[in-house]
């Protein structure tokens, strides 16, 4: 027996591992968001500007902090269409809270608390009844954001402490801000949870095979029942955030905010129907989106032609994966 016969193949592990990393879909995601960049930087004269890329930030910090709790409850196979309209009522109630004389602190909690709430209903329906979660928060988004209309009708909350401006207004360091803070710790702790301990590997197994997960001893409905007030609490989280930029309080506040949300956990790489994807991606997938949407805003687009762009941007991440297996099958055949 020869040398080179005898000799054991051993694979180059980290060649690998830079190989699979190169064609991952965050990577190319990262490659938009970097010709995005550059191409903004070209359009507008106004762009590479400090404060103005500071202000960019908060198209997208909001949504990202639902974002990635929404992508935790997409991996395990469910969906929340309602956290829009929990803005609404987490919002509505820190306004009447407000009337009250309530505080500062007692704003968060209140927010916070709502958002809290409204999670348990949604999980109560899903994993105590048995419902389909597309179908309960459908009819939830309804429900949150009905109650907000007729406790404010037309009117609308004011007169917010200048204290609560700081949650959304708030500069930590220079053009760095409150909210850029907040998302960033959110992503860690997301991406530990989710990557790094047993209960993300559950919320993945759940995804992939409730069943199989449910008789491997994974507790399936009590997951899903926390994923839910995670949800939730992102919420309201969001709520605190975006009524202290906004400095009031309407009903129709956040409308629409909810095809954003999915739309960015879907553009980083979550299967819609469960059992894959990845915090960094929704992580780069909310810079791409924030950077689209305020190019577009520095371009004088208007706001409709930016929701149309959202609603194809939806479609097209949908479906180009199934369109790209087809050609695949079809070349194989």
């Amino acid at each position: 027996m020869t040398d080179t016969a005898s000799q054991r193949y051993i694979p180059n592990r980290l060649h690998s591992r830079a190989h699979r990393t190169i064609r991952s879909w965050e990577a190319l995601l990262l490659a938009v968001a970097i010709a995005i960049f550059i191409v903004n930087s070209f359009a507008s004269p106004y762009f590479l500007n400090a404060w103005n890329l500071s202000d960019a930030t908060f198209n997208f910090t909001e949504k990202a902090m639902i974002a990635f709790a929404m992508a935790m409850l997409i991996i395990a196979g469910e969906i929340d269409l309602s956290v829009a309209s929990i803005i609404a009522l987490a919002s509505t109630a820190m306004g009447l809270a407000l009337q009250y004389g309530a505080g500062t602190p007692e704003l968060v909690v209140i927010g916070l608390t709502v958002g809290l709430l409204c999670g348990a209903f949604n999980a109560v329906f899903v994993t105590v009844l048995g419902l389909p979660s597309i179908v309960v928060t459908i009819g939830t988004m309804s429900l949150f954001r009905g109650i907000s209309y007729i406790i404010l009708g037309d009117d609308a909350f004011r007169g917010y402490p200048a204290s609560f401006s700081w949650f959304g207004q708030g500069y930590i360091y220079w053009v760095f801000t409150v909210e850029m803070l907040l998302f960033v710790i959110i992503a860690v702790v997301y991406g530990v949870v989710l990557h790094k301990t047993n209960f993300g590997r559950a919320v993945y197994a759940i995804g992939n095979n409730p069943t199989g997960a449910l008789f491997s001893g994974i507790r399936v409905q009590r997951v899903k029942f926390i994923l839910f007030l995670l949800t939730g609490l992102m919420s309201g989280v969001a709520a605190v955030c975006l009524t202290s930029r906004l400095g009031s309080t309407r009903p129709s506040i956040a409308t629409g905010m909810e095809l954003e949300v999915v739309t960015m956990v879907v553009l980083g790489g979550v299967n819609i129907l469960g059992g894959s994807g990845s915090i960094p991606g929704v992580v780069i997938a909310a810079f791409v989106m924030g950077l689209v949407t305020f190019g577009l805003g520095l371009l004088n687009v208007p706001g409709i032609v930016m929701s149309i762009f959202i609603g194809l941007l939806l479609i097209g991440v949908i479906a180009l994966p199934r369109l790209w297996t087809m050609a695949v099958r079809r070349r194989k055949a």
